[in-house]
């Protein structure tokens, strides 16, 4: 096509939408529609319909013309229509009133490739650039690409991640000594103050001198009661939330409320935790503050009565101590006491005012059910025991209470939400806070710190050094991994087809399948583990050699499986057991669909004798061996690990009646033990869907289907299982033949187990204990009963309890064994060690620096640092040091990225040096984002070719990838194969992320990781196209940062009544200066050694301009040509936050002397005082021709941030917001500023042209206001 009449046709456009009948009037959507195509067609010449079509198109997003299936299927007839899209526009074209009328309404006008505009290069919501709603509301989808490389960076904005902690020190209260251990705060947090100390305390001064509670503590323990005073709108008392993290001294801190409510004649308090063996930990606690007299009772050890009366010891005063799974326990026998919170209820009295404790409260079970699911009688209790006491003085601690939304459900004492605040119901609160991201969360807590209600201090990582030590995979492992895989594939056949011959209900079918997916996750977990163990035996013994001592953290310990293979051989055993073979082994005993054999017989009425039974693997689905009581009691100990597993989805729960999870002292009498065994049914809503791996742990399709049922609320004939009592019409027996064909497939599954088993890993514990030296020099910290030892070489299984220490107490007597020296090494699993403190304690005598090796890393950051929390505490002598042992599967070396960046961010060294300290992004890491889901979906359906992918597939894979992974992923299941056609399709919860984490490691080791990679591509993909769409939600940004001047022009004050008293809102009007004179840019320049370091100019000019920057060498990184990054500065934008590497600098740039370059810094740096970039580089600005002002590119860049306790006028905000954005769902974005005298204000940004209609806003409610100028 020619593109000379495209130029000399100006009007060209204009006169085919006339001709086409499209007017301002009309509606745009037309376009979208086959009957204006039909029309376009009938009415435009021929001979201009193709140019006209492709201006058009243009018109509407180059980038994205494929909205349009009609045009895009009538374009498809012009060769030529795809060619130099960007030639056909100019932004005169822009002048059409037409044009701009349909686009703005369209919100589709978008920048093109021929016209560069730079707002979307940005890591920066352009919403907030001051000017025009109308012109926002163009600036939707994604830019397209520019022609020109450099333009990428022309205008980063100057506002970088946030650095994440702040040193801490209590600012209002100056009692008591200094915390034994640097303690650190959220930057956004030690931006507000909290409000003044009116409330004195009575603990008795000695406590304070002798430094028992210290500065921090006793300031936690003031506030606290503090809040206690106020009384909510509703009538209830206020409370408080404890955000401390792992090691700061919590429990010394809750102690000491309790203590201080004693003293002032409240006797009576309640602690609740996540387990028993905590007790112990509360009794030390109050003895180390010098409250020992106060006496701690256990719940579940009264009987069910008074706690006052006789029986009970006639318990009239001190703290009773009770699990969440304790405080549901309901009595059997009935009476009038028959529930323990009737039980605390009449202890406490209708008017009690003591104080009550919810401790670790975000790890009680379902207190804020997902999606439509029923709250758990758990959660019901908690906030029913708050609801009859509304006196109490409630304390709610959790290390995630505010980082968790939907961990506040419980925390009705907050009063952010009810009666006399901006949001009626909690529902209400939650929508508002998800829906606008991030920030609004960290506004929530700081509007919580600034009302007096919160504090979150977290243990500083200073000191502590983590190493990331990768354990190459040998052939023979890699071998063994892909045979499994391979079996597994072929297990999975065999199950769907048996299932299919025995013609088997759905609900058998799900139960089969959710235990078969259930074991799929824990073999490959326990490989993974496996191939550790060598590295793990090896860096033991130097550390110890170097006088350190060890922890090891495992996830699990594969108990059940021993039991299992202990019954099966009578008791004696000839090598260790291994627990991933017992894993495949048992799911074909038990769940496959060939029913016990000899049982079938009878009921087909055959001789018994006649069928024989030519395999041991066809042995019956109950062992043989065992009594029917014991298979009983273990049916009920299955349903409570279905009920009770975490992430690490640990079978060991099985056996150990649910000990890894909730230590055994919690076990009472049947009736109290769990939800699952109380008489009233209490979860079997949730129960019957029988869902073993509810959240992270890769739950079956199928179980999560019925949970929306909307009969739920009529399931009431059911079993303790969960299971309905009505009768179902039986169904016709299989024939002997599928019973036979099913058998004959269980008995040769079994035997290819039996031979795959003899290069199966044993379990990962036992040869973990034999390999470090026994049970005798081995602490071992764990919830299994027993283990299998090598004595002289025999083989045997022992109790783990010893005559002194029975085993509801040998974890505590193991762990002082570590502590005491007795003992060099520990090996914890992470359920059973809640709670259990292993830091190199000065009170202890065992203080050699702790080794905390971790062979398991949790996906998420926040449950890594909870763990190392065992090894890192206050009051220790020396910090820890962390050892990641990552293999080559399933992305671990990732998972140990993301932990490393928050060890990072809170101060921990790698391998000693600190790295260099600019600002890390550190939520591009983590994978379970709204990202990531985007971008698993994004891979799945690029994999199956349903649409073009977003990263093209590996260039050195040999073969067809895709073509591979689908059929890898058939294989388990994330792809369905129709065996009919042979088509796939997609499983329903293709884009479930804890499923995909799961599944994957049940492909061959190189597909895996090759699959991996291009998902992680695929992410990096989706979050770069979020940022330049600015979409992408950035958590709180720095203004200030990078040496730019943040100058504060005006602040109007506004003081709102909130639902516990009045607190101080204010509107900054702020200036950032972040140019770089040519003086300053000297001075950097004169610093430089690098032979690439220094001035560069861009090969391209543009309007007779050149771009003219400064490379500065990263010193904190590789010094190798390929991994050398520079720090960029530029004359208008100072510092740039994207780094460059040489390879990007040279593609883009020459390096020149000073004298080329002056004259183009300086003409930049004084032309960007009143210039944008457009009218710099082009002449003109199509923004500044729309809207009036454009600031893309300034010097000097204009700000309104609101800051403080603006919780209590969020409605007012929301109106406005949502009203400017044109969109109910836009972020907050959150940002901090630094001034140069150093203070710091964390707010949200407004648009300039909403800020009077909020300054008006605000007025009208505020109880007084004001304004200063700078």
């Amino acid at each position: 096509m020619d593109k000379e009449k495209g130029k000399d046709s100006p009007d060209l456009l204009s006169a085919a939408l006339d001709e086409s009948g499209i007017t301002p009037e009309n509606d745009p959507a037309a376009l979208n529609d086959k009957e204006f195509m039909r029309n376009f067609q009938e009415n435009v010449p021929k001979t201009q319909q193709a140019e006209n079509y492709m201006q058009m198109a243009h018109a509407w997003n180059p980038a994205n013309f494929a909205f349009n299936p009609a045009m895009m299927e009538y374009a498809a007839k012009f060769p030529f229509l795809d060619k130099n899209f960007a030639s056909m526009m100019r932004p005169d074209m822009f002048t059409n009133p037409a044009i701009m009328q349909m686009a703005l309404q369209n919100q589709m006008l978008n920048g093109f490739a021929g016209y560069p505009y730079n707002i979307g290069g940005k890591d920066f919501n352009p919403y907030y650039m001051n000017g025009d709603a109308a012109y926002r509301s163009m600036m939707m989808g994604p830019v397209p690409q520019r022609a020109e490389p450099e333009e990428e960076a022309e205008d980063e904005e100057e506002l970088l991640r946030a650095e994440t902690y702040a040193d801490y020190m209590p600012s209002k209260l100056k009692i008591g000594i200094r915390h034994p251990d640097p303690v650190v705060e959220t930057s956004s947090l030690s931006s507000v103050q909290p409000p003044e100390v009116w409330y004195n305390l009575s603990i008795p001064e000695e406590t304070i001198d002798r430094g028992s509670l210290s500065a921090l503590q006793l300031e936690a323990i003031t506030y606290a009661c503090q809040q206690h005073e106020i009384i909510l709108p509703d009538g209830t008392r206020a409370g408080f939330l404890i955000g401390d993290g792992a090691g700061v001294g919590k429990g010394r801190t809750l102690a000491g409320i309790i203590h201080e409510n004693y003293l002032l004649g409240r006797k009576r308090s309640i602690w609740l935790s996540v387990s028993n063996d905590l007790k112990y930990d509360a009794e030390r606690d109050l003895k180390d503050i010098g409250a020992g007299k106060i006496e701690v009772h256990a719940l579940n050890k009264f009987k069910y009565a008074k706690i006052s009366s006789k029986i009970n010891g006639s318990v009239k005063k001190g703290v009773i101590f009770a699990t969440y799974s304790s405080l549901i326990g309901e009595s059997q026998s009935g009476g009038k006491y028959k529930t323990r919170l009737k039980q605390l209820l009449h202890w406490c009295g209708d008017d009690f005012d003591g104080c009550i404790v919810f401790d670790e409260c975000h790890k009680a079970k379902n207190l804020c059910p997902a999606g439509s699911s029923k709250p758990t009688k758990t959660g019901l209790t908690v906030l029913e025991l708050q609801n009859k006491l509304p006196k109490a003085r409630i304390v709610y601690a959790s290390a995630t209470g505010a980082s968790e939304p939907k961990n506040m459900a419980y925390m009705t004492r907050l009063g952010l939400w009810g009666e006399g605040t901006p949001f009626k119901e909690f529902t209400d609160f939650i929508s508002v806070v998800e829906k606008r991201g991030v920030g609004a969360m960290e506004l929530v807590a700081m509007d919580m710190k600034l009302r007096g209600l919160y504090m979150a201090r977290q243990l500083s990582f200073a000191g502590v050094t983590f190493k990331i030590e990768e354990i190459p995979l040998s052939e023979h492992f890699k071998d063994m991994y892909n045979e499994s895989v391979s079996l597994w594939v072929e297990a999975r056949a065999k199950f769907a087809e048996a299932a299919e011959l025995m013609e088997g209900d759905p609900r058998t079918k799900k139960t089969m399948w959710c235990q078969f997916w259930a074991s799929h996750q824990r073999f490959f977990k326990y490989l993974c583990i496996a191939s550790k163990v060598p590295q793990v035996e090896k860096l033991t013994r130097e550390a110890l050699k170097n006088g350190k001592c060890v922890v090891i953290g495992l996830q699990s310990t594969g108990e059940a499986r021993t039991l299992e293979q202990l019954e099966e051989s009578g008791g004696e055993l000839t090598d260790f057991v291994s627990t991933a073979k017992g894993v495949f082994q048992s799911l074909v005993e038990k769940q496959f669909p060939a029913p016990d054999h000899k049982k079938t017989m009878r009921l087909l009425g055959l001789d018994l004798q006649s069928v024989s039974n030519n395999s041991a693997g066809a042995s019956t689905s109950s062992g043989g061996k065992r009594k029917p009581l014991r298979r009983a009691r273990q049916g009920v100990k299955r349903y409570r690990e279905y009920k009770l597993s975490d992430e690490s989805s640990s079978e060991e729960y099985i056996h150990s009646g649910g000990s890894d999870f909730e230590p055994s002292g919690d076990e009472s009498p049947v009736g109290e033990n769990d939800d699952l065994m109380s008489p009233s049914g209490s979860d079997s809503e949730r129960e019957s869907d029988f869902n073993p791996f509810d959240d992270e742990s890769d739950s079956n399709g199928p179980w999560t289907n019925r949970k929306k049922s909307k009969k739920g609320k009529k399931r009431k004939s059911k079993s303790n299982h969960g299971f309905k009592k009505q009768k179902q019409p039986p169904k016709p027996l299989p024939n002997i033949d599928a019973v036979e064909k099913a058998s004959a497939m269980k008995a040769e599954l079994l035997e290819k187990i039996e031979i795959l088993g003899d290069s199966l890993p044993p379990n990962t514990l036992d040869q973990l204990i034999d390999s470090l030296g026994g049970p005798e020099n081995v602490a071992e910290m764990t919830g299994r009963k027993g283990r299998v030892v090598s004595n002289d070489g025999n083989i045997q299984y022992e109790s783990r309890s010893e005559a002194d220490a029975p085993l509801e107490t040998l974890n505590m007597v193991e762990k002082q064994r570590f502590m005491d020296g007795e003992k060099h090494i520990a090996i914890i699993s992470e359920a059973a060690s809640s709670g259990i403190s292993l830091q190199s304690d000065r009170r202890v005598k065992n203080q050699a620096r702790r080794v905390h090796m971790t062979l398991e890393l949790p996906w998420s950051a926040d449950k890594a640092i909870q763990q190392f929390g065992r090894t890192h505490r206050s009051n220790q002598v020396n910090a820890p040091e962390y050892l990641f042992l990552i293999s080559d599967l399933a992305g671990e070396r990732r998972f140990a990225s993301i932990v490393a960046k928050r060890l990072e961010s809170l101060g921990a060294l790698t391998h000693g040096d600190r790295r260099a300290t600019e600002s890390r992004d550190l939520s591009q890491f983590n994978i379970d984002t709204k990202y990531g889901r985007t971008a698993l979906e994004t891979t799945m359906r690029g994999v199956m070719e349903y649409e073009i992918p977003l990263v093209p597939p590996p260039s050195d894979y040999r073969g067809d990838f895709f073509a591979d992974v689908r059929r890898a992923l058939v294989g388990v299941a994330l792809i369905n194969e129709n065996p009919g056609n042979g088509y796939h399709m997609l499983d329903k919860d293709y884009n479930n992320m804890a499923k995909f984490m799961n599944r994957i490691l049940g492909l061959p080791v190189e597909l895996q990781n090759r699959l991996f990679q291009y998902f992680t591509d695929t992410l990096d993909a989706v979050i770069s196209q979020a940022k330049k769409a600015g979409r992408y939600d950035l958590g709180i940004l720095d203004l200030g940062s990078g040496g730019d001047l943040v100058k504060r022009i005006k602040v109007a004050s506004f003081h709102e009544k909130h639902a516990t008293g009045i607190a101080k809102i204010e509107l900054h009007t702020v200036l950032v200066e972040r140019g770089l004179s040519w003086e300053s840019a000297l001075e950097k320049w004169a610093e430089c050694n690098d032979k690439d370091e220094g001035f560069y100019l861009s090969s391209q000019a543009r309007n007779n301009r050149k771009t003219a920057i400064l490379a500065v060498a990263d010193s904190g990184k590789s010094k190798s040509d390929k991994g050398k990054l520079f720090r960029v500065y530029r004359p208008n934008t100072g510092l740039q936050a994207k780094q460059e590497t040489l390879e990007e600098l040279k593609s883009k740039y020459h390096k020149s002397t000073k004298k080329e370059v002056e004259e183009h810094w300086k003409e930049n740096f004084e032309a960007s005082e009143t210039l944008c970039s457009h009218m710099y580089w082009y002449g003109q600005c199509r923004r500044k021709t729309m809207v009036g002002s454009c600031e893309v590119g300034l010097r000097q860049r204009k700000y309104y941030v609101l800051s403080g306790a603006v919780l209590s006028v969020w409605t007012k905000i929301e109106t406005i917001m949502s009203a400017h954005h044109g969109t109910h769902n836009a972020k907050l974005q959150v940002v901090r500023l630094k001034f140069e005298e150093s203070s710091r204000v964390v707010g949200c940004l407004i648009p300039a042209n909403a800020v009077d209609i909020l300054k008006n806003a605000l007025a009208e409610g505020a109880t007084e206001t004001d304004e200063k100028e700078f």
